[in-house]
């Protein structure tokens, strides 16, 4: 089973080890500097899946949960113990360093469960559409992206980031259409 809502993490290493404990997909803040792009993919995931804010029990992490929550109201937050957040070696404390099991306690009765859902784009759908590969693609990618309010991706990272969306085949195609009629 997967988690439905997305998890509002701080960065790659967070997304690592929430992977390590729970099934489910992540977005990441890069940081307390919350840019308004960032703020609309949390509100739109919000409306679409559900979120769960789930940051590092330090002054940054509680900065991060308020600007978020003053501009989504309605999210969840997870909370981890500053005990299970401390490193092993240096460093400052972080969902990064928290055991799978912790992680699993702190998003215990916040989450729905569902069945692990198909992708509904796949990667010769986007190479069929010039959005990977070959002259163009960038700025195709660019304008999708913009369309959709998911804001921009790389090629490898755009199958990802509209399956995280969960952007249906017809509202793919409705945006390639309106690519087109913008030529």
């Amino acid at each position: 089973m997967k988690i439905r809502e997305v998890i509002v993490v701080e960065g790659k290493d967070d997304t690592k080890r929430i992977n390590m404990a729970v099934n489910a997909d992540t977005l990441e803040t890069r940081g307390s500097a919350i840019s308004d792009e960032t703020l609309e993919q949390i509100e739109e995931l919000q409306e679409k899946r559900g979120v769960i804010v789930f940051t590092d029990p330090d002054f940054s992490g509680e900065k991060i949960r308020k600007i978020i929550q003053e501009a989504v109201p309605g999210v969840k937050h997870a909370f981890l113990n500053r005990r299970d957040a401390v490193p092993d070696h240096k460093g400052s404390l972080g969902v990064e360093h928290a055991s799978p099991e912790a992680i699993r306690e702190a998003l215990r009765n916040l989450y729905t469960e569902e069945p692990d859902a198909e992708e509904t784009i796949t990667r010769s759908d986007l190479f069929s559409a010039g959005l990977i590969d070959g002259s163009g693609a960038k700025e195709r990618r660019r304008q999708l992206c913009e369309y959709l309010r998911i804001g921009y991706v790389n090629g490898k990272q755009l199958q990802k980031r509209l399956n995280l969306f969960q952007i249906t085949q017809e509202e793919f195609e409705e945006a390639l259409k309106h690519l087109e009629e913008e030529k």
